[in-house]
């Protein structure tokens, strides 16, 4: 099993800033992909922005774009996210995904137990 502890969520002001932290243990065999997936209420979870581990190649919804920035620290076998320019809409529980590889085609997901970002305008 994978734990992912996440860190970083709060409560801030239409034009701030937070940043997002997430460390991964346990049985990590072989990292693909670390995310950011978030679910506002009355909605379904949706990606935010995944980091490629192998290339560092990075995707973001188009929501965030230009606004959120994914980071990773492999030695800690962690991730961040870097949001600025909050808007209210970006308020949400912001889970943390590993994609653990177990052989080079199965994997399986993790999360994280969610941090909630409330922005307020």
């Amino acid at each position: 099993q994978v734990q992912l502890v996440e860190s970083g969520g709060g409560a801030v002001q239409a034009g701030g800033s937070l940043r997002l932290s997430c460390v991964a243990s346990g049985h990590i065999f072989s990292i693909g992909r670390m995310a950011w997936f978030r679910q506002a209420p009355g909605k379904e979870r949706a990606i935010v922005a995944v980091y490629r581990w192998y290339d560092g190649d990075t995707y973001y919804t188009d929501s965030v774009k230009g606004r959120f920035t994914i980071s990773r620290d492999n030695a800690k076998n962690s991730v961040y996210l870097h949001m600025n320019s909050l808007k209210p809409d970006d308020t949400a529980v912001y889970y943390c995904n590993v994609r653990n590889y177990y052989t080079d085609y199965h994997w399986y997901d993790s999360w994280g137990q969610g941090t909630q970002v409330t922005v307020s305008s």
